[in-house]
């Protein structure tokens, strides 16, 4: 290795802003050559002969940005970014921006506006999309800028700034926003329109308009008019500099909107929390009251958003490529969701050991364990590999074996956590950004799939970090393990050095792939599970040096994306992709639409594998939508025609989410004359198809208490796995009540001690009277075994009438007829136990069609339970506190059951599984 590139003395200067997050310094060094940080470096200057972020014609380019943001860390990767990043010489303003349910493109006059409702099916029937399509510019009058800015951002949203000299304008648009926020000096309002107008409403400073069959609402400051020429529509601002355009899901909802046009937002915020099993997100925007007080607003949020939240929705939607998008009237909203699981490895149940060690000698004794890998995408792939072999080996006894792939993975870890070789990391103080070199896939010059590529780097270390917690130290390598989760995953807002979460869009719910975003169709992401894989990888690593913090944002990520990966790249409830796009999977995701697709083949192995590989023990959120994968499957074997050859380990595990015994199979069948895929190994299949057909498919309705716990199904037969990544032996619960005793630094596998249900998802039956089950389940079913859950404390807060981590039970697919002059009826067994002054509320909501929109919520007043153990009854006789709609008939509907502490501070439980809670519908 050549010696490292030196530095000027005295010249590194650290600084520890982020050591409560565990990420090392929040700063770059002011001057140096190479940044020494824990046992390794990276350097603050590229390799000679290699290039940073340029133009498509390979000009360098520098963050296009306003005064206010220089030197702020720009997210790249983001639905906006070709607002900073100029791809094309010719173009200083952006391409076209999908915030959904609005497009955006910024022009020398402004703000171009589009809603298309309407989609395309292009490319011989493989890609569908809602293309931008200005239906309306918003700008100033006279406004002729040179350049469109960044001027700010927050989480998902943006403000960009145009300026000609005599005029400025700045709008703030973002992801979910019905509206558009400008504020302008040195002309008046001006919007232009693609088409004359049609005005179905004027109320002088508030003007309704149909554009195209869209219909917006234009709001000046009051006092003000709003003036119509032609496709010309101007208001002076009235000594003023605000006003605001909104996209109205129908010509009646104007007045709603007109409540909120004045409530500028002014940023936004998620925040995301663990907790045994379940994964909590809030989505909250900022406001500012231009006029009046009102700081509320309206946002739309997604479908993996609405199917996941308790929070009451208005009936207003609107069309989008993620399907549809409804409404909420607030200013924040939170989801609530079964944390996705993550193994380092499945238990070896089933599996010939002799047959075992025989393949993983092959890949560890192989004369190039890393396939000739130069680039950080082929090494990553290549350390993805070896690291899914080390906990095989150590499962089997081989600790030789394990140490010596450990070792490849150290030195090949350690060579690029050094700066000076034939492999380094380079921070570029103008992007705020690592980029390892040698580079591949425009990760350089455009800035894309950081990501994917480093994903595979921390994966890696985590296992290496699961069995020598010295080299993962900070002062070790470890410290070089956390700079790569900085540049693709940083949870800190406050880092001067690199973004918030680059690659992730906590509103979109995944990542996008694009560092500049400059296509037409918008971002695109591609390989999903490379996504994932990051995701997972974060999970290990802080489980296994003990960052919870770390261990929790991988968590939520996962959990998030696995959703929107089920809902958008595999239309798993056949809700998103349209009629007339005649496939079941998506190999790419689009601003604008999905392609049936990869970046480099057509073959149909690609399209159906590249966004489940690489498979891991973070896969297993896969195995949530089995009907989808199934269909996958299918498709593929179709368009093939016949089943893989190429990818055939990829989909063999893939089919195994669904169908282990058929997987396992077609293994038996055809695992003689195969090459594996670069990332993967026969070790791993074997071991991956054995261990599942054993254990069955993952079942994704019983989480554990850790985020590193997971449950198999086969049969009547559950198999509850966890891994304790702690000193300490510890048990593990799971959400069917069942528990697992597992020791220190080890993963175990059972049937579990204890639990009352074998089957926390029943389908419900016939009658209108509904057990509760654990699991979160209501079910007509009986002969359970009476058991509990947990209703989480109050904490000391007042939440009577607003639920506040409610245990939520669902019935889904229920039909009946409404009984004339029927009411709620529900008995519920409430125990806190010996603590004083607390109190437990219901809520009970009705969705007539199952179409996540429910049009009858109920809220009883809270039952204060005495401080003697022993049940004690909750029913409808409490009374009623509030409700909200109307009850009709049920087909194909949903009832969902809240309860919550109202007040104070201790958990309390309610029984499951009799027929003494239960709740009573009032239909037939």
């Amino acid at each position: 290795m050549p010696a490292p590139r030196t530095r000027p003395a005295a010249a590194l200067v650290l600084v520890s802003a982020l050591a409560a997050l565990g990420l090392g310094p929040a700063a770059a060094p002011a001057a140096a050559a190479t940044v020494p940080t824990g046992a390794g470096s990276y350097s603050d200057t590229r390799p000679a002969g290699t290039s940073g972020p340029t133009t498509n014609t390979g000009a360098p380019v520098t963050p296009k940005v306003t005064a206010a943001a220089q030197g702020k860390p720009v997210p790249t990767n983001d639905w906006w970014s070709s607002l900073a990043f100029q791809r094309y010489g010719d173009n200083p303003y952006s391409t076209p921006m999908y915030g959904h349910p609005l497009t955006y493109q910024a022009v020398a006059g402004g703000l171009e506006l589009g809603y298309p409702t309407t989609p395309a099916i292009v490319g011989d029937g493989r890609q569908y999309e809602f293309a931008h399509k200005a239906d309306l510019t918003l700008g100033l009058t006279g406004l002729n800028s040179p350049d469109t800015k960044a001027d700010a951002w927050s989480d998902w949203t943006v403000t960009p700034y145009w300026s000609d000299g005599a005029r400025t304008l700045r709008t703030t648009i973002g992801h979910g926003m019905p509206f558009v926020y400008a504020k302008g000096t040195g002309g008046d309002a001006r919007i232009t329109t693609a088409t004359a107008p049609a005005v179905f409403a004027d109320q002088g400073n508030v003007l309704g308009i149909t554009v195209a069959g869209h219909h917006y609402a234009l709001f000046a400051p009051s006092g003000t008019d709003w003036n119509v020429s032609g496709s010309s529509i101007t208001a002076g601002l009235g000594g003023k500099d605000y006003f605001s355009v909104a996209v109205l899901p129908s010509t009646d909802a104007l007045a709603t909107y007109r409540k909120y046009a004045y409530s500028f937002v002014t940023g936004s915020t998620v925040n995301w929390s663990y907790d045994a099993g379940t994964v909590r997100a809030t989505y909250t925007l900022t406001t500012e009251a231009k006029e009046g007080t009102e700081r509320g607003t309206l946002q739309a949020l997604y479908r993996h958003q609405w199917l996941n939240t308790t929070d009451p929705l208005t009936p207003y939607t609107y069309v989008s490529p993620r399907g549809t998008m409804k409404v909420r009237e607030s200013a924040s909203f939170t989801t609530g969701q079964k944390a996705a699981a993550t193994l380092p490895g499945l238990p070896g149940s089933g599996v010939d050991t002799a047959r075992l060690r025989g393949y993983l000698n092959e890949v560890a004794n192989s004369a190039d364990p890393f396939s000739g890998a130069v680039d950080t995408y082929w090494t990553g792939k290549a350390l993805g590999k070896l690291a899914q072999l080390v906990p095989l080996a150590d499962q089997i006894g081989e600790t030789a074996l394990r140490d010596k792939l450990l070792g490849q993975i150290k030195g090949r870890l350690q060579e690029w956590f050094t700066a000076g070789g034939a492999n380094e990391f380079s921070y570029d103080t103008a992007w705020k950004t690592l980029t390892g070199y040698p580079a591949s896939y425009g990760s350089d010059t455009e800035l894309n799939d950081h990501y994917f590529h480093y994903g595979y780097y921390v994966y890696a270390a985590a296992i290496v970090a699961q069995y020598d917690a010295g080299w993962a130290a900070d002062s070790a390598w470890g410290a070089m393990v956390k700079t790569l989760v900085r540049d693709t995953a940083n949870p800190s807002r406050t880092d001067t050095a690199f973004p918030f979460l680059r690659g992730f869009d906590v509103y979109a719910g995944h990542s996008w792939a694009s560092g500049h975003q400059g296509f037409a169709a918008g971002n695109n992401q591609e390989s999903s599970s490379e996504s994932t894989n990051l995701s997972a990888a974060l999970v290990l690593w802080g489980s296994a040096t003990g960052n919870t913090q770390l261990r929790d944002l991988g968590t939520y990520l996962l959990t998030t994306e696995g959703e929107a990966i089920a809902q958008y790249w595999f239309d798993a409830d056949q809700q998103v992709f349209p009629g007339a796009f005649q496939h079941d999977t998506a190999g790419m995701v689009w601003g604008s639409g999905a392609a049936y697709a990869t970046w480099w083949t057509a073959n149909p192995e690609e399209i159906h594998g590249i966004n489940v590989l690489p498979v891991t023990g973070g896969s297993l959120h896969l195995g949530g939508h089995k009907d989808a994968v199934r269909r996958n499957i299918a498709e593929m074997e179709r368009e093939n025609p016949g089943p893989a050859v190429e990818w055939r380990d990829i989909l063999w595990e893939f089919q195994s989410f669904a169908d282990p015994v058929a997987a396992k199979a077609k293994w038996d069948a055809g695992n003689a004359g195969y090459t594996p895929e670069a990332g993967e190994s026969k070790a791993h299949t074997y071991h991956w198809l054995t261990a599942l057909d054993a254990l069955g498919a993952p079942d994704a309705t019983v989480t554990g208490s850790i985020p590193t716990s997971a449950v198999f199904t086969k049969g009547t037969t559950r198999t509850y796995v966890a891994h304790n990544h702690g000193s300490t032996a510890r048990t593990v619960t799971f959400s069917d009540g069942k528990s697992l005793s597992v020791p220190a630094r080890s993963t175990a596998s059972g049937t579990g001690v204890g639990g009352t249900d074998p089957d926390p998802d029943p389908e419900p039956s016939t009658g209108n009277t509904f057990q509760l089950r654990t699991g979160g389940t209501l079910t007509t079913a009986t002969g359970a075994t009476a058991g509990s859950d947990t209703v989480l404390s109050a904490q000391g807060g007042n939440h009577d009438g607003a639920p506040n981590r409610p245990t939520v039970y669902e019935a889904r697919g229920v039909n009946g007829t409404l009984k004339a002059g029927g009411s709620t009826a529900f008995r519920l067994q409430i125990d806190a136990g010996t603590a004083v002054g607390l109190g437990q509320q219901a809520r009970i909501s009705y969705d007539l069609t199952g179409d996540g929109t429910f049009e009858r919520t109920e809220t009883y007043h809270y039952f204060a339970t005495d401080p003697v153990t022993g049940w004690e009854e909750y029913a409808q006789s409490r009374g009623l506190k509030s409700a909200t709609g109307t009850l009709g008939n049920l087909t194909g509907g949903t009832v969902r059951l809240e309860i919550w502490s109202a007040i104070g501070n201790g958990d309390s439980r309610v029984q499951t599984g009799t027929d003494r809670s239960v709740v009573v519908i009032p239909f037939d």
